[in-house]
């Protein structure tokens, strides 16, 4: 199972959806990505927000369309993206993708790419990926991992998540490393590059986002 979730952010910085829009995909709507799916005449299983970034009119339009739709009061302990990733991760899907939470306020962005440690946390299989035009970002816990190149997004940095991230290596990469300490703040892996159709990389401690992107 693959559940697509789509908030609200900014819509240049969406990819073409229809990219992601597999059978066995279910569609999940938060706040004003309600309205940004049904414009693009795609109807959400279920949405969930405070909806205080629709007018009344849009919102009643979503009523109208979304048989499920899970209202909050603003004031609550939740992000409506995380009330959506929670209920995501409760369906036991093999991928989650999460939209329309870049741009916009600096805030939103920080707290959902924190987002991505919720399945880390909870030891919840599903692979998590945040995705915009421009990237897509994963958590890594240590072990070795697999990676190949995507002529779409060439660039692909490892981003200290935790204190300290140790035996980092990188195989089949531009700029390689062998068993490389890194700490928050480095930037000794950003912007690499795979030199063949595919690398690996691997570390012993700490957790890693990994961000894929082009310019």
């Amino acid at each position: 199972m693959i559940i697509n979730i789509l908030a609200g952010g900014p819509e240049e910085l969406l990819p073409d959806l229809i990219d992601f829009t597999e059978e066995n995909a279910i569609w999940v709507g938060v706040d004003r990505g309600v309205f940004h799916l049904l414009t693009r005449n795609i109807i959400p299983d279920i949405a969930f927000g405070d909806f205080d970034s629709v007018s009344p009119e849009e919102l009643l339009f979503i009523e109208s369309q979304v048989s499920e739709l899970k209202r909050y009061n603003p004031e609550k302990d939740e992000t409506d993206m995380e009330l959506a990733l929670n209920w995501a991760l409760e369906q036991k899907p093999s991928i989650v993708r999460l939209f329309g939470a870049t741009g916009g306020r600096l805030d939103h962005l920080f707290a959902n790419v924190h987002l991505l440690l919720n399945p880390l946390k909870e030891k919840h299989p599903a692979d998590v990926y945040l995705i915009d035009r421009h990237n897509i970002v994963f958590l890594k816990e240590p072990g070795s991992y697999f990676i190949e190149k995507m002529k779409s997004k060439k660039y692909i940095s490892f981003v200290p998540l935790t204190l300290d991230v140790s035996g980092i290596t990188l195989n089949g990469f531009k700029f390689p490393l062998k068993n490389q300490h890194i700490s928050l703040g480095s930037t000794l892996c950003i912007s690499n590059e795979l030199i063949n159709d595919y690398g690996t990389f691997s570390f012993s401690e700490g957790i890693l986002i990994v961000i894929r992107s082009h310019d």
